[in-house]
């Protein structure tokens, strides 16, 4: 959003400001959890239990009271206490490192990963040299993965926690177009070496968690941040890469309120100076969660990105607005390199216990006389209406979500490339970027050690033809004169996505697991019809986020 901010969201901070001083102080505690939604959908019943106060909407989470013994649970889940021998204990059980004393906890593990797959609908007979265990027969799709996470406490004030992942994957057609078209495999890093026949990269998290008083948490590092109840986010989601941020979050009464501090980059915007070997931008986001009773609760986000220097490289001098605490402020930079500033508001309600109603609206460029205009970009906004609950028709750990989101065209762009609302080319919101409607359904069934999950998902978006900008591709400019504007213009295209997994639990520990999943994915325009078919088997480990369904 450039300018216009209205008398009504003063008026509503105003009235936080004032409840978040009379409320009774609030707990926060420092230990981390991975973000992950087949991990946090397991949270369901005691998140959106009637009888929670918990935030739900800031991700990932510091583990509370309200999480610790449904964590528990978790992470003993298929645990058999009668194994002595230290091998089975550390392969089935236990972490690999685990000590814990008054004083300090630590655990370490290694998480390797390696799947065989079949793209049913690939023709190519072009050469895959990919082998998914790195020696041995080569697979056309697959994964070979090497890595590590490493965590602990120190005291009752102080966590840590890192993972780091080397990675060689053999993706479907339609993945490795997107990895090609960007130079990045999305969510997770670079491409390394984009003349091979498969894709060869890295990744890793890093965080400091400090707890100095327990209405306050301080979060240093490198790592990924959602907004939301959903499975989506059209604020701010763990669709990019991680990345490095400092994180102040408060929690006072019904009152959570997080400012954060990141550092992005842009491989695919020309560079000014030979510092590193990206464009660079500064990112500031605010969100306010206010609990109004134990069922309804609302937010309220900002984000400003901010360019270090122009394309002529004119450095941009010290912004007051980037230690700006106050939520819908940060919008009033210099003008002569003006940010590119965003406002959102989120809603839950929860309609029964362990079942909510959740939403988010996003504002990125508003002019109230043109609001309720669908062909004009006076107004361009997004829209997230979803609902989730757990233990269904009364079966325990059958949990669901249903999710609908629309973006307009030119949501998130900015007049300089760099300052438009991304990271590494990708979109920090929904992975479709702007330009799209999508409905998307999710059901997941957890009993002893196996776990089902399920997905169907359909989008209309509109692409771009040669020499076209139609409001979808967040890496080009805002048309100096754009025209009228609907959802869906330019080349109409139409997706269709199944995703299905059956998976057996190996250590709960850090989710190490035989996994057989299928995709379906069927693209169609009218220049093309794009269709893959994919079976996947093989060892899978780590909470992390993998987005296929794009």
């Amino acid at each position: 959003m450039q300018k216009n901010y209205t008398r009504l969201a003063g008026k509503i901070v105003l009235l936080l400001c004032v409840t978040t001083l009379s409320v009774t102080i609030g707990k926060a505690q420092s230990v981390y959890l991975p973000q992950s939604y087949q991990l946090y959908q397991k949270f369901n019943a005691d998140i959106y239990s009637k009888g929670s106060r918990m935030h739900t909407a800031l991700r990932p989470f510091l583990i509370d009271s309200t999480l610790n013994e449904r964590y528990g649970q978790l992470l003993d889940r298929g645990v058999d206490t009668t194994r002595k021998n230290w091998f089975s204990r550390k392969l089935f059980n236990e972490h690999l490192i685990d000590v814990k004393t008054k004083e300090y906890t630590f655990y370490g593990d290694i998480l390797l990963e390696s799947t065989f797959g079949k793209d049913f609908n690939d023709e190519s007979t072009d050469p895959i040299n990919f082998k998914p265990v790195g020696f041995g027969p080569n697979s056309r799709i697959g994964l070979n993965t090497r890595g590590f996470q490493f965590g602990g406490t120190v005291g009752t004030k102080f966590s840590f926690y890192t993972s780091g992942y080397e990675n060689q994957a053999s993706f479907p057609d339609y993945y490795t177009d997107y990895v090609k078209l960007t130079g990045f495999v999305p969510g997770q890093a670079y491409d390394r070496a984009p003349s091979k026949s498969y894709r060869d990269y890295s990744y890793a998290t890093a965080i400091l968690s400090y707890t100095p008083i327990k209405q306050l948490n301080i979060t240093l590092g490198l790592d990924k941040t959602f907004i939301g109840d959903g499975y989506r986010s059209i604020l701010l989601s763990d669709y990019s890469a991680p990345m490095p941020l400092l994180r102040l979050t408060a929690n006072v009464g019904n009152i959570q309120y997080m400012m954060m501090w990141t550092y992005m980059q842009d491989i695919n915007v020309p560079q000014f100076d030979s510092f590193g070997g990206n464009r660079r931008k500064w990112g500031l986001f605010h969100y306010l969660d206010w609990n109004v009773s134990k069922s309804l609760s609302f937010g309220f986000f900002n984000a400003y990105i901010v360019p270090e220097a122009d394309d002529q490289g004119n450095r941009r001098g010290f912004d007051v607005n980037f230690i700006n605490p106050v939520i819908f402020a940060s919008g009033l930079g210099p003008s002569s390199q003006p940010g590119n500033a965003l406002v959102g508001f989120t809603g839950k309600y929860k309609i029964f216990d362990k079942t909510a109603l959740y939403g988010q609206l996003l504002i990125d460029r508003f002019k109230a006389r043109s609001f309720f205009k669908n062909n004009t970009t006076d107004n361009t906004n997004g829209v997230q209406l979803g609902i989730r609950g757990a233990d269904i028709f009364g079966v325990k750990d059958l949990n669901y979500l249903v999710e609908y989101n629309a973006v307009k065209p030119y949501t998130g762009f900015s007049n300089q490339v760099i300052s438009s609302y991304s990271y590494y080319s990708q979109p920090l919101g929904d992975p479709f970027g702007a330009n799209f409607r999508e409905v998307t359904g999710i059901m997941n069934y957890s009993i002893g050690r196996f776990d089902i999950q399920g997905q169907l998902l359909y989008a209309k978006y509109g692409t771009d033809g040669l020499n076209e900008n139609n409001g979808r591709d967040i890496m080009k400019p805002f048309p100096a004169t754009p025209a009228n504007t609907t959802i869906g213009q330019g080349i109409a295209s139409n997706l269709y996505y199944a995703e299905g997994t059956v998976s057996f639990l190996i250590n709960p520990k850090y989710n190490m697991r035989l996994e057989l999943g299928g995709i379906y994915r069927q693209e169609k325009s009218d220049l093309a019809n794009k269709k893959a078919a994919v079976i996947t088997f093989g060892l899978r480990s780590s909470f992390r986020n993998l987005y296929h369904d794009f």
